[in-house]
């Protein structure tokens, strides 16, 4: 087979990094399933009973998978390629992700998370800037770790009483069983969906912009703690209401309707754009420093050398 056949089969090459998209101009996320995901030129193919969709490779941020989904691996190449994270999810939310590609190729911001979380001075800077996050309107200056903790558990409380208050939905604590997705009542079931879809979201942003999804500032120990830590700052806004608002519609298709309502806020409130934008403040890291490419060489306790140079050593000539 002659390379030019070889290619056409392949399609279209690897993109470079500056062709895809950023990540606050694509679309969030779509979900799919009982599907056969395929691959055509550089687009997802995507065959199911209702009958034949093609979808641009680089056009989301995440893609959810759900039960039924048979995948190939040229598609799957594909996907990663374009910078893209894919969502394996079971009935009770969030199972399994891979990311592609990081959309930079800088690494100012991994570095500045690292030093971030092992110094204790600037992790608790950090922390005391993601609770003032939750308390935009308050002063926090002077309480202490354990303070803060307490009065952002005392916040969530007091909004899901609220809501389950507004919306005449009883409410008796979270509650679901993960090998029982079912069994849960309408407004657990609508929480565990809403918050496997931030998830996905906040995933796919740490991983575009070359963060470590594991390097968390609250929450610690976890393959995903930093992801917990980004996506509580917005579960109150658009996850908590809504699931007690279609809870108290009704509990038919809760889960897709949940879907639906999510996609829909994180347009319109622009989650996406305020991620990046709260990352980057927490982190002490400007989105520009992490536009341009650049191999460094470490040099101890003096500024880093640029790469691609042979230094020679002092005395010779």
């Amino acid at each position: 087979m002659s390379d030019e056949i070889d290619q056409k089969r392949k399609g279209a090459p690897k993109p470079e990094l500056q062709e895809l998209p950023r990540v606050i101009d694509r679309l969030s996320f779509i979900y799919l399933e009982h599907a056969r995901i395929t691959k055509k030129d550089s687009a997802l193919v995507v065959e199911d009973k209702e009958g034949i969709i093609r979808i641009p490779s680089h056009s989301f941020l995440v893609i959810i998978l759900g039960p039924g989904i048979n995948l190939t691996h040229r598609a799957m190449e594909l996907i990663a390629d374009s910078g893209v994270t894919f969502v394996w999810t079971g009935e009770s939310g969030l199972k399994y992700y891979a990311h592609g590609r990081a959309l930079s190729k800088n690494s100012a911001f991994l570095i500045q998370q690292a030093k971030v979380v092992s110094n204790p001075r600037l992790h608790l800077e950090a922390v005391r800037k993601m609770y003032q996050l939750r308390f935009p309107d308050e002063i926090l200056e002077g309480l202490t770790l354990q303070q803060l903790r307490g009065k952002e558990g005392s916040r969530v409380k007091k909004i899901y009483y609220e809501e389950s208050v507004k919306w005449g939905v009883p409410w008796q604590g979270r509650n679901y069983n993960p090998n029982d997705f079912k069994s849960g009542d309408p407004v657990n079931r609508a929480l565990s969906v809403g918050n496997a879809c931030l998830y996905g979201i906040v995933t796919a942003v740490i991983c575009a912009l070359g963060l470590s999804p594991g390097l968390g500032l609250i929450h610690t120990g976890l393959e995903l703690s930093l992801v917990y830590d980004i996506a509580d700052l917005y579960k109150a806004e658009i996850v908590i209401p809504e699931a007690f608002r279609l809870a108290s519609e009704s509990s038919l298709n809760i889960e897709t309707r949940m879907r639906k309502v999510v996609r829909q806020l994180l347009h319109e409130n622009k989650i996406i754009r305020r991620m990046v934008r709260d990352i980057g403040n927490v982190f002490d890291v400007k989105e520009l420093d992490c536009d341009a490419e650049s191999l460094r060489l470490w040099d101890g306790k003096r500024e880093s050398k640029q790469a691609g140079i042979q230094y020679l050593p002092r005395d010779e000539k």
